[in-house]
């Protein structure tokens, strides 16, 4: 038995010779090729000095070394032609950067060795002492001097090898960038060119930032295809960007949508950048809600960007939009307003719309409040809600504007306001900076883009100072965007009036109507706005929505080619929407709960007296309401409503009772009733002298009058704006 396992092991002894000489073949075959792989980049050098000078000096000796004046004129020419050709390779050469410099020198010092040593090679021959010995020892050095600086090329000293090399390296030149260095540009292979600056201590990026201009011009691109970006985190260091090639010059199509019914925090794509990225935004998904201010000259594209944006709000669920456009509302966005809750195209509707706002944001308040939400999200009861503002100077003072931007915001309502030149005559600085979102399209002046996009914005150079030449092009800011494509130029999505018509039309039945809580709020100016928008609450949607599915089909298949971009793979459509039930405790009260008086009528005329004190200033604006009397020499000219009605004029026909003092009840359904009568004719704004009539029926008088108005604004009934005026939100006798 043992001899036979020594046998055994005896055989294998062979076996195991031949695996590990097989293995250890294949090591030194692989340990060759790799050093083989890695030694060839560095032999053209020395294949160089080993076959070139000998070469060519057994040439030049046949050719000419034989006769003295022979080979004192080919001596002399071919000195002469290594001087010529060693200029031109010092005068070809870089020399921008330390690296580049010493290159050019070592290159003109071989082509220099090279020819002088061809020009003793004529007359004494390429094999004889000394010339022998000087080709052996200069060749080789001069091979691995070039090694040496392969090496170090691909090492630690590379990046000073690109530094400020070709065009970049003379383009410093050419504008003054002494103190500049320019590295590693690179091609993103998107039309742009990137690369690192860094400046030296006694400059500064903002300084470099001056001169892009200068760069522009003498790379012959766009005043905005240059920008210069600082490093937040290194005040010596930046970023230049030059944009080469315009990928937006034909157009950018309409990016459908995924699905329908997606939610209000879904990014919502605008356009593309000129790198070729989308251009999207997501302000409802953001840490902090940014209302949005767009600027822009007449033709830069603002009306293009508007559709885009409500087209896609559109077939968003939980999603309400309030439009103002009071210039041209149906020719914007006429063929796409039933995705619209309510447009407005009248300058008192506006005005009462932003009156009722206020209101709206308290009442939202309460609810999320009542939810447990410190701010707006998908979860809530309410809807994302987007008021839009065309020329807000035209519609609504500043201090009006200025509070709605400053509430607004944790409640989900996000403001947009768009003009053409927000300086400060047509919007005040408070407001705009709670329009901490911005997109600038083009203006006639460089200085205005100011008004509307950061100072680190302009300060690149992204600015759109090119008027309405470039429609639809320009810089956006805030609302989800990154900080570093504030400064890339964008352009807005180009559309189709039929295609979007038909888009809206489809996407009704997952448009949710506007929660109650804020069209309780916003009372009778809502309920009786003169536009209603289409939702999945409308009869007979669902037919209409099919066939406007079909239709947009159509739409998308006649629409000019590359006008529309369908998603490959859109996402599945969620189900319809369901109401969702506002928990009892957050819905505001109904405006017809008037608080219960708290006084006796024996109590009133104290009362009366304490809130004619308190609203004293009132006193002079209804006094100056009420008109002129048209018979000023007549007994009772001087009549006012706190006097005692005159006596019985004996010669005349008419005569004066005193109206009997009615109780509170009914004095206060007399009001009521008035007011009531004017909801249902559609009059919702009065000024306190229109009461006068109703005051007088009731046998009361001014205090009384003013106190029940005070009450009914602290009541949610009215409003009151700074002027005198009263906007009726509720009817006293209504319902809300």
């Amino acid at each position: 038995m043992a001899r036979r396992k020594n046998a055994e092991a005896a055989d294998a002894v062979p076996a195991v010779g031949s695996e590990l000489a097989t293995v250890g073949k294949g090591v030194v075959r692989a340990v060759g090729s790799y050093a083989l792989g890695k030694a060839l980049p560095y032999t053209p050098p020395w294949v160089a000095a080993a076959v070139l000078p000998p070469t060519a000096g057994f040439a030049v000796n046949q050719l000419w070394g034989d006769a003295a004046m022979s080979a004192g004129f080919a001596s002399a020419g071919i000195a002469l032609g290594g001087a010529a050709l060693s200029a031109v390779v010092w005068k070809t050469g870089d020399g921008t950067t330390k690296v580049r410099r010493f290159r050019r020198v070592q290159a003109t010092a071989t082509v220099a060795a090279s020819m002088g040593w061809l020009t003793c090679a004529v007359t004494a021959g390429p094999f004889g002492t000394p010339m022998l010995d000087i080709w052996l020892l200069g060749g080789a050095l001069l091979a691995a001097s070039w090694n040496a600086r392969q090496i170090m090329g691909h090492g630690a000293g590379a990046e000073a090898e690109e530094t400020n090399g070709g065009t970049m390296g003379k383009l410093a030149e050419a504008i003054g960038w002494e103190k500049v260095t320019v590295k590693s540009a690179k091609g993103t292979g998107k039309g742009t060119v990137k690369a690192q600056i860094e400046v030296a201590p006694s400059a500064t990026i903002a300084a470099v930032q001056s001169t892009a201009g200068k760069v522009a011009a003498a790379l012959q691109v766009p005043p905005s295809g240059v920008v210069v970006t600082p490093d937040p985190e290194d005040a010596s260091r930046g970023t230049v960007s030059i944009r080469v090639a315009d990928l937006l010059k034909d157009g950018v199509a309409f990016l459908m949508p995924d699905a329908f019914g997606l939610m209000p925090t879904e990014p919502i794509p605008l356009g593309m950048y000129a790198d070729g990225e989308l251009w999207a935004i997501n302000p409802f998904a953001a840490a902090i809600l940014q209302h949005v201010l767009v600027m822009g000259v007449t033709g830069a594209g603002k009306s293009e960007l508007l559709r885009t944006l409500l087209a896609h709000l559109a077939t968003r669920r939980k999603m309400s939009v309030f439009l103002v456009d009071l210039a041209k509302g149906r020719q914007t966005v006429g063929h796409m307003a039933d995705g619209i809750d309510w447009l407005i195209q009248d300058a008192r509707e506006a005005k009462r719309m932003l009156k009722s706002l206020p209101a709206a944001i308290r009442a939202r308040g309460d609810v999320l409040a009542a939810e447990g939400l410190d701010q707006w999200t998908p979860e809530s009861s309410l809807n994302a809600l987007l008021v839009w503002v065309e020329e807000a100077a035209d519609v609504v003072d500043f201090a009006e504007l200025d509070e709605i931007a400053r509430k607004a915001r944790s409640v989900g309502m996000w403001l947009g306001i768009s003009l053409q030149r927000a300086t400060h005559n047509n919007i005040s600085t408070d407001v705009r900076a709670n329009l901490q979102g911005a997109i600038c399209m083009g203006v006639n002046d460089p200085g205005d883009a100011g008004f509307c996009l950061p100072d680190s914005v302009t300060d690149t150079g992204a600015v759109p100072a090119w008027g309405s030449d470039r429609p639809g092009y320009g810089y956006a800011t805030g609302m989800g965007i990154p900080q570093d494509r504030w400064t890339m130029e964008a352009r807005s999505c180009l559309t189709d009036r039929t295609v979007l018509a038909a888009l809206v039309a489809a996407a009704a039945p997952y448009r949710d109507p506007l929660d109650a809580a804020t069209a309780a709020a916003l009372g009778q100016t809502y309920a009786q706005r003169a536009h209603q928008g289409t939702n999945r609450l409308t009869p007979g949607i669902e037919q209409a929505a099919a066939a406007a599915a079909e239709a947009l089909q159509a739409a998308i298949a006649a629409a000019p080619a590359g006008s529309v971009a369908v998603p490959a793979a859109p996402a599945p459509v969620p189900p319809a929407p369901r109401p969702v039930p506002l928990p009892a405790q957050a819905v505001p009260a109904a405006a017809s709960a008037v608080p219960a008086d708290p006084f006796e009528d024996d109590d009133m005329d104290d009362i009366e007296e304490t809130e004619a004190m308190q609203i004293e200033e009132i006193y002079e604006e209804v006094l100056g309401a009420i008109p002129g009397d048209p018979e000023p020499d007549a007994p009772y000219a001087g009549l006012g409503l706190d006097d005692d009605v005159p006596d019985i004029d004996e010669d005349g026909a008419m005569s004066f009772e005193p109206q009997e003092r009615m109780s509170t009840e009914d004095a206060r359904h007399t009001l009521y009733a008035e007011l009531d009568m004017w909801v249902s004719q559609g009059r919702l704004e009065f000024s306190p002298a229109d009461l006068i009539p109703a005051t007088v029926a009731t046998g009361r008088q001014r205090p009384w009058l003013q106190g029940e108005l005070k009450r009914l604004v602290e009541s949610g009934v009215l409003q009151r704006d700074g002027h005198g005026v009263y906007v009726i939100l509720h009817s006293p006798l209504q319902p809300a």
